[in-house]
């Protein structure tokens, strides 16, 4: 019997220790241009079941969530990629809140392939409409988060995530300038790519990745010195990505990382996403809820 040919290359079906990007998390000082913004606005689904209240918003995508709880302005320093079902719509809608988003640092600029737009305090997403070859058979998803970092920290960044979190990481080029890209998840990277300007200050943000090997990594991170919250039994967080020989810090980004054990770990976003096109006037009944994936025809 002949063998098959094997076609594809098998490695890209490989998954390192984080099983899960869960969210990136900035605070906001109030609800009103957060809501005019990230849901009437980018057309996202405010979670219907979890931080309800106005102390703290979670707003959903398919594959990962925006935590938005009260408090000072925080600005991630870089941006984030989102996907989104229709770009002419998403100008339409980003068009409507203008007035309502007036005298903040909201904007938007089309740019053919993507739209750039800014939430009322500066934070940056790049938003995209359906591309399967770039970003697989899905309408709406967060496909990566972008970091602004030192020139030079790329290499060191991607060999920590490797080392110490045992997390895939290449480096390649992202928009002419050297990157490390980080596989979060299947449907997440963090890229950290190096530009020569000027970054702000960290001011404590963080993303929330879920790993599998908890323990592991725990004991790299504590022999450095570098946990800086044992949370619960399920979770510890960390700031610092530092070169491995010098110790000396490439980048501040907190870490809230959680065990699979965790309650919340793979809790399903699929059944709380909207539909952003379906309004009171074009209601279709069973349109409300977003099919994540492409219609097979």
């Amino acid at each position: 019997m002949d063998m098959p040919t094997n076609q594809w290359d098998r490695r890209t079906g490989d998954l390192g220790n984080s099983v899960e990007f869960g969210h990136v998390n900035v605070t906001i000082p109030s609800q009103l241009p957060a809501t005019a913004f990230y849901i009437s606005g980018l057309g996202l689904t405010r979670d219907p079941y979890l931080m309800t209240g106005i102390d703290n918003m979670w707003v959903n995508l398919p594959n990962a969530q925006f935590h938005l709880p009260r408090g000072n302005p925080q600005v991630l320093r870089g941006h984030t990629g989102i996907l989104v079902p229709d770009l002419k719509e998403l100008l339409w809608r980003l068009d409507r809140v203008k007035g309502e988003l007036a005298g903040t640092q909201f904007r938007f600029e089309d740019h053919g392939t993507h739209v750039d737009t800014w939430c009322p305090w500066g934070n940056h997403y790049r938003v995209y409409g359906p591309d399967e070859e770039k970003f697989g058979r899905v309408y709406q998803s967060m496909p990566y988060v972008q970091f602004d970092v030192p020139i030079g920290a790329a290499p060191g960044i991607a060999r920590f995530y490797q080392e110490m979190l045992a997390m895939p990481a290449k480096l390649e080029t992202v928009e002419s300038a050297p990157a490390a890209r980080v596989q979060a998840s299947a449907s997440v990277d963090m890229i950290f790519r190096e530009t020569d300007k000027e970054l702000a200050p960290f001011d404590g943000h963080h993303v929330q990745i879920s790993i599998v090997d908890f323990s592991g990594p725990h004991a790299k991170l504590l022999e450095r010195g570098l946990i800086t919250e044992e949370s619960n039994e399920f979770q510890y967080r960390f700031v610092d990505i530092i070169d491995l020989d010098t110790g000396k810090v490439l980048f501040k980004i907190e870490h809230e990382v959680r065990s699979v054990k965790n309650p919340l770990y793979a809790r399903s976003w699929y059944y709380t996403v909207r539909n952003p096109s379906i309004n009171n006037r074009n209601f279709v009944p069973g349109r409300e809820v977003l099919v994540p994936a492409y219609e097979v025809e």
